[in-house]
């Protein structure tokens, strides 16, 4: 509703610009070409994101400082806070990432996004950069339609940078013929008031965007010709500084709880600095004053002043915030909880974690490693056994003997509650998927869509299996529950092995999974070779025989369907 109403004002009011100032129409084209040059350079990076930067973050980010560090180098080399905040939400959604990573990340994007401001202020308002920016264009352009990923993303950067600078002269200009016929600095309004005024101003600037670098540049450049009050100027970079938490709060609608989370500690950082920032702003302004004379900033030199003063604030809002991001962490996940549903869902996948191939492999391997484990769960209570039992050093044999019974588990009841739901999305989630098929995480999404059948396969079997295993283990033909109990603790064994190699190593070396492999095997052997003695001596019945030798392949097929699904989800490759 708010945007049907917000679209329309925006045109009516850029269109009665253009119809009163020809100046007017030069800012608004500044701004629109420094906007698509904003996407150009996001765009660019976004091909660069397919296994390096998640390599990189994974990395970097194993302490709050590692993270701080990752976010302002990222910030400072994209300059894109928006960028770096999406990338953010997308890999804690995707389970990549601790939420208090992702906020070190964030604290670090408010502080790299500050070179933006140094840039422009002190380089592109002294130099004609609208020189560099055709060179850069024509580069640019040519390198866009190579057939390569990275001269793509080379030449979108190349063009993005190009489209920066074009849109930074095209606001020089547009101010510097503005201010011979209109003097917007007569608006200036002094003190508090002005100080929420015009922060309000640069919060809706920045919403309207979608880009506190725009707004910045917008900023400075009217700031350097003297169209804004400096301490407007001030408020102003306050407000674009809260106002640009509204793309992560976008980016977080259609992202998990873990996502919401870290958009709503974007949104508490950017608040708690811009309160600090306004309420400390006189003596701020005098501090900066003193800084710009040890440096060597000219007095009258604002623009410079505005840089030195945003990148002030941000570090005064980090120092202060860092300490509490524990407890930041605690409050948000009890504020926004994890939502538990009747019939299980996904927790990684989302349209967010869908954006980047690894952030995409990631998200569908932790779903595929949910329903691994629920499976784990349904086979060993299908089988009559307890976890704790399985996941010991008890005897398994001895157990299943020692069981007068085996208790029927609805497993179909089970597999809708905890499979079915996180199944058919893993299936939808792959089907949205549009990367390309010589890409290596194409062929890690083929693995991890095999693994989910397989997984489902061998509940399937157990299924089957149970059917005979409650009819025979009990009273009746001991032959044949001396036979089923010794399947299902196969089975078990399998599992309690799978589980102390996934424990133990954290990655399963594939040396591991070829000896049960042939495990597997050779207990098939033996097993046919006993079918065949029983019969043979006819201490079983030809139905019971054909019972068995059915049986024995649910046996086979549940226990190789488990070590494949292991060898995707946890083998290094």
């Amino acid at each position: 509703m708010l945007r049907k109403i917000l679209i329309p004002t925006i045109l009516l009011i850029l269109g009665f610009g253009f119809w009163v100032s020809t100046e007017f129409k030069t800012i608004a084209a500044g701004v629109a070409i420094f906007l698509f040059g904003m996407l150009s350079l996001e765009e660019g990076f976004r091909a660069f994101t397919g296994g390096a930067l998640e390599k990189l973050l994974r990395r970097t980010t194993s302490s709050t400082y590692h993270s701080l560090g990752f976010g302002i180098v990222s910030t400072t080399l994209m300059q894109s806070s928006s960028l770096v905040s999406v990338i953010t939400i997308s890999f804690l959604s995707a389970g990549l990432i601790t939420l208090a990573a992702g906020i070190g990340i964030i604290f670090g994007a408010n502080l790299g996004t500050t070179t933006g401001a140094w840039l422009v202020a002190g380089f592109g308002l002294k130099v004609n950069i609208s020189a560099y920016a055709m060179p850069m264009l024509v580069f640019g352009v040519i390198l866009m339609f190579q057939p390569s990923k990275q001269m793509k993303g080379f030449g979108y950067i190349l063009s993005g940078l190009g489209f920066l600078f074009l849109g930074i002269h095209y606001m020089k200009e547009g101010f510097d013929a503005f201010s011979g016929n209109i003097d917007l600095s007569q608006f200036a309004v002094s003190g508090y008031p002005g100080l929420f005024l015009f922060a309000l101003i640069g919060i809706v600037a920045t919403v309207v965007m979608q880009s506190s670098h725009a707004t910045l540049v917008l900023i400075i450049t009217a700031l350097s010709v003297n169209q804004i009050s400096y301490e407007n100027a001030l408020a102003l970079a306050i407000g674009s500084n809260v106002g640009t938490t509204i793309t992560a709060i976008i980016g977080a609608l259609s992202a998990n709880e873990a996502g919401k989370r870290l958009a709503s500690a974007h949104l508490i950082f950017n608040l708690v600095t811009g309160v600090i920032a306004i309420a400390l702003v006189y003596q701020l302004m005098a501090f900066i004053d003193w800084f710009a004379e040890q440096v060597y900033i000219a007095k009258d030199d604002y623009s410079l002043k505005l840089a030195v003063f945003h990148t002030v604030f941000n570090l005064i809002g980090v120092l202060v915030m860092l300490p509490f991001i524990g407890k930041l962490v605690a409050v948000l996940e009890r504020v926004i909880p994890d939502t538990v549903p009747e019939i299980d869902q996904p927790k990684y996948l989302s349209s967010v974690s869908a954006e980047y191939p690894g952030t995409a492999v990631e998200a569908l391997r932790n779903e595929t490693t949910r329903v691994y484990d629920a499976a784990l769960r349904i086979i060993i209570n299908g089988l009559g056994f307890k976890r704790e039992d399985v996941l010991s050093d008890v005897n398994l044999y001895k157990i299943a003997s020692s069981q007068s019974r085996v208790h029927r588990l609805d497993i179909d009841a089970v597999y809708e509650r905890h499979i079915k739901g996180i199944y058919s999305a893993i299936i939808a989630f792959i089907s949205t998927t549009t990367f390309s098929r010589q890409d290596e995480h194409s062929a890690r999404i083929h693995w991890l869509r095999e693994t989910s059948k397989n997984i489902v396969e061998a509940v399937k079997d157990t299924k089957h299996l149970q059917k005979n295993l409650v009819r025979y283990v009990g009273p009746g033909n001991k032959s044949m529950r001396d036979v089923y109990n010794r399947m299902r603790a196969e089975i078990a064994y399998i599992i309690r092995e799978l589980e102390e190699l996934r424990e133990a190593e954290g990655v399963i070396d594939m040396s591991s999974l070829d000896a049960l492999k042939m495990m597997i095997s050779e207990d098939n052997e033996k097993f046919n070779a006993v079918l065949s003695d029983l019969i043979g001596e006819q201490v079983i019945t030809p139905i019971m025989g054909s019972s068995l030798m059915n049986d024995g392949r649910y046996v086979v097929d549940i226990m190789e369907n488990l070590v494949q699904a292991a060898e995707t989800l946890f083998v290094s490759r």
